[in-house]
């Protein structure tokens, strides 16, 4: 590929190829045809072959570049060789037309350098002016492309790889951009979502979670009102006031959920006041960040707002324990893979009398559903796997995320049946007032883009739902990650043996291990194993100790000799870079120097999290100018609780720090020290810490690279999965933790057919221990036959085609109400939004149609003269 565009040999070579080669496995044309080349000033292909210099490589925080003029086709990623089937390919075609815009955007490079800031900024408006003119989005791409570049380079220090440039391409032109782990997704969605807003009509930025919206809003925000566009962020518990003015940005970032309850909630109002998003068009292009994560995984479960109902709440607890007296097999027979259970004859007879009634399904007495939900709450929902306890409430936990839900709640009486379960106060029950799915909430918007590392295994769906092709845009560094043999052990005990056994190893060796596992119940198995033999490790679950240090704890994943062991959490929107991140770990050490002297109070362990674990890892050699600083730090944080009438809070004083390190991110390091020169307070606090990080910084930019070259040497970041995920691209996300940005690294997944998936799809694991048991002379023997792995995988792609079902049904079934909630919801707003003469109008032909309706089904059509006299008495009646 590094030379496909400059050896006119090489490229008729290959056309001939594809012209004789059988047709691609997938089509992008279910739908129109993205603009995939839009711009008017793009290089001709023929003219590229004389610029094939090959650039340095960079690191993408780097503010270095390469000279503009050299090639973008020779980059590492594109270099990579592949197979005759991967350059014959449809995608390698697409992503070498894409190169001529690259060649455009470099080409404007030189003379953007030359800028002032000012002349940078004048830059949008510039744009916006043309575009009002009459110039298309497609005649401004390149530029602007260029000088969000240039942007980025002088506000964030980051200049945007070529790879990154043709992903911001993809992203315009509608499509899915899948990008590996650490190739810098967060940075591409800043080139099609200026482009995009200078139209003034308002992007969206969706990402999965509020603490990714906050960190992309503060982050990549910083490049966008650099260039003078406005920027938004939705976070929940946010006021309507907040929320408008948020929306009306230029730029709005937001997580799905909150976006998704806006819009329900919108047409909930009852007043034109209470709307939040721009009416009377609230969607025009949206970036979706991790888009499998929200239109697949997310798509199983829609938007709810119910309202309460509490008339049947004290059935629960005695369904409850009617469940705990029934027995499997005997009372009921229970389905894994549809979560479903069915009374046996004698469960019905046996429920009915301990209920004392005759009929479970007696409509004035109904006792079924309640039975039902109950032995549902028994079997399918487990502590600690699918929700959590905490204060009294029972809290969903996102099996796909590992993440804490607080503010989701099963419906149809499975929560409540939980809460009756855990012996918890009962909720009130839910009535679904509006719903939605993320399918159908997206497919209001004209023009929607998503990016990803893993969507490629889910193209067909992302075809047929969202008409959206996958483009797989190539890595800048070639990818040496190792990926071994799967393993597979008849017994749960044997896998997790193996587990440990191998994590000991690879502590042995000082190898950074993260362990990936599918629950909370799982991770704090092997976390009591690795106790059990000394070894020191970091645990990252739903639990709330563990989820508020979420990303400390990331932070020291790739450092040597560090364990941590992990649910899905770690699998989105962190990198774990090798050797540590020097901005958390000194973070982390101001935080540790200075928070003892300002507030006494003991943190809270439920909000703040406990501390993560250090043993086993190197100290961070500190130079002298930073430990003075430090000290320097923390005798003013002294001073000043000394000095305050009022103690401080943890939080207050953690407010503090972290208002100075962004402070000291900002400012840069020489305006600090001349800052505190000055002295213009009695006790320059801020000034002060943000002078101690900036200086920290330093040295642990020093101690992560040299650990990092280290680690290196010694083969990586190890990956282990414990669990085959019900879909090939959760795995995917996994092992996408390792080898980052051309890093070495390895994976290996262990899985035991006792595993719940296996259960779930009724495979037949007694059979299967048995043959596993001749073949190895033991269950807890690793086996890694293929015929077993692919009988092993074939079960995970039967288990991806049940939820593509299931997903499918439930889009089809919302497509029912898609029709009359547009109609519905179109007739609110411009009831809402419209003067007092349109809304009497439509009301006028609504009583119109009501009373048609009504003379049509009662009067005789050949005398239409008594319609007449009706319809002249209505309208007499009406006031004037």
């Amino acid at each position: 590929l590094s030379s496909l565009h400059s050896s006119s040999s090489l490229a008729s070579t290959l056309s001939m190829a594809a012209s004789l080669s059988s047709p691609p496995s997938f089509h992008l044309l279910p739908a129109p045809t993205p603009r995939l080349f839009p711009n008017s000033t793009a290089t001709p292909r023929a003219k590229r072959k004389s610029n094939c210099r090959k650039p340095r490589p960079l690191s993408c925080s780097a503010a270095t570049s390469p000279s503009p003029s050299a090639s973008p086709t020779t980059t590492a990623g594109a270099a990579k060789a592949g197979s005759w089937r991967d350059l014959c390919g449809l995608n390698a075609w697409v992503v070498g037309d894409y190169y001529r815009l690259v060649s455009a955007v470099n080409a404007l490079e030189p003379p953007l350098r030359r800028l002032s800031d000012e002349q940078l900024k004048g830059k949008t408006e510039e744009f916006r002016a043309r575009l009002g003119r009459g110039e298309t989005l497609a005649d401004v791409q390149a530029e602007a492309f260029s000088v969000v570049r240039e942007a980025a380079r002088r506000t964030l220090g980051m200049r945007h790889f070529d790879v990154q440039i043709i992903g911001g391409a993809v992203l315009h032109d509608g499509c899915i951009a899948e990008m590996k782990t650490g190739e810098g997704k967060t940075l591409v969605s800043t080139l099609a979502a200026y482009l995009n807003a200078l139209t003034g009509d308002g992007v969206h930025v969706v990402t999965v979670n509020d603490y990714l919206a906050q960190r992309d809003a503060e982050w990549m925000g910083r490049v966008h009102r650099f260039l003078g566009l406005t920027v938004g962020l939705i976070q929940a518990g946010m006021k309507s006031d907040e929320r408008r003015a948020n929306y009306m940005c230029d730029i709005t970032y937001t997580n799905n959920s909150e976006l998704g309850f806006d819009y329900l909630r919108d047409n909930l109002s009852r007043k034109k006041e209470q709307l939040v998003m721009r009416w009377p068009r609230p969607f025009h292009f949206s970036i979706v960040d991790e888009v499998d994560s929200v239109l697949i995984d997310e798509g199983r479960n829609p938007l709810l707002i119910s309202g309460e109902d509490n008339r049947e709440a004290a059935r629960y607890p005695v369904a409850a324990k009617v469940a705990d007296l029934l027995i499997e097999g005997a009372h009921y027979t229970v389905e894994l893979k549809g979560n479903n259970i069915d009374l046996t004859e004698d469960g019905v007879t046996y429920a009915e009398m301990i209920l004392g009634t005759n009929d479970l399904w007696d409509e004035n007495d109904p006792w079924a559903r309640f039975v039902t939900n109950a032995l549902k709450a028994k079997e399918f929902y487990r502590r600690d796997v699918q929700y959590i306890v905490r204060n009294g409430k029972a809290l969903i936990i996102n099996e796909l995320t590992g993440r804490v839900e607080p503010k989701r709640r099963w419906s149809d009486g499975i929560h409540q049946a939980v809460e009756a379960k855990e012996g918890l106060k009962i909720q009130a029950d839910s009535v679904i007032v509006a719903q939605i799915t993320y399918q159908s909430l997206f497919k209001l918007y004209p023009k929607l883009s998503g990016m990803t590392g893993t969507a490629k295994t889910e193209e067909k769906e992302f075809l047929k739902m969202f008409k959206m092709p996958v483009i797989e845009v190539p890595t800048n560094l070639p990818n040496i990650r190792v990926d071994l043999p799967i393993q597979a052990f008849a017994t749960l005990r044997g896998k997790w043996q193996y587990v440990r056994e191998e994590v000991e190893s690879m502590f042995q060796l000082g190898r950074p291990v993260l362990v990936g596992t599918t629950s909370v119940e799982s991770s704090e198995y092997l976390s009591d194993l690795l106790k059990s033999r000394n070894i020191p490790h970091n645990v990252l679950n739903a639990r709330p100790k563990y989820a508020a240090r979420e990303a400390e704890i990331i932070a020291q994943a790739g450092r040597k000799h560090a364990i941590t062991i992990s649910t899905n959490m770690a699998g989105r929107g962190t990198d774990i870079i090798l050797g540590g991140n020097p901005k958390m770990l000194a973070k982390e050490i101001v935080e540790d120097n200075v928070l003892p002297f300002l507030s006494h109070d003991t943190p809270d362990v439920e909000t703040e999290g406990e501390s993560t674990s250090h043993k086993g890892l190197s100290k961070i050699k500190l130079g002298p100018s930073s430990l003075a600083l430090l000290a320097k730090a923390a005798i003013m944080a002294k001073y000043v609780h000394k000095s305050e009438s009022n103690e401080w809070s943890f939080q207050k004083a953690k407010s503090a720090v972290m208002e100075s390190i962004e402070m000291s991110n900002t400012i840069g390091l020489e305006k600090l020290q001349e800052r505190v020169a000055e002295v213009t307070e009695m006790y320059p606090l801020c000034d002060a810490i943000a002078l101690a990080y900036a200086t920290v910084l330093k040295d642990c930019e020093i101690h992560c690279f040299d650990e990092g070259a280290e680690v290196k040497t010694l083969g990586g970041l190890h990956v282990i999965g414990t669990s085959l995920h019900e879909s090939r691209r959760i795995d995917n996300q996994l092992r996408g933790r390792a080898g980052r940005q051309g890093d070495p690294g390895s994976t290996r997944f262990m899985v035991s057919l006792q595993d719940e998936m296996f259960r779930k799809f009724n495979l037949d694991t007694e059979w299967a221990v048995r043959l596993i048991s001749r073949i190895t002379d033991g269950e807890d023997i690793a086996i890694e036959s293929n015929a077993v792995v692919k009988q092993l995988l074939g079960l995970q792609i039967n288990a991806e085609k049940y939820y593509f079902g299931i997903r499918k049904n439930l889009v089809e079934f919302d497509e029912v109400l898609e029709v009359q909630r547009k109609h519905i919801y179109s007739l609110r707003q411009v009831i809402l939004s419209g003067d007092s003469e349109s809304c009497s109008e439509q009301i006028f032909q609504y009583m119109q149609a009501v009373v048609d309706e009504i003379i049509l089904g009662n009067v005789d059509p050949q005398k239409s003269h008594l319609r007449r006299g009706i319809w002249q008495s209505f309208w007499m009646s009406l006031p004037v």
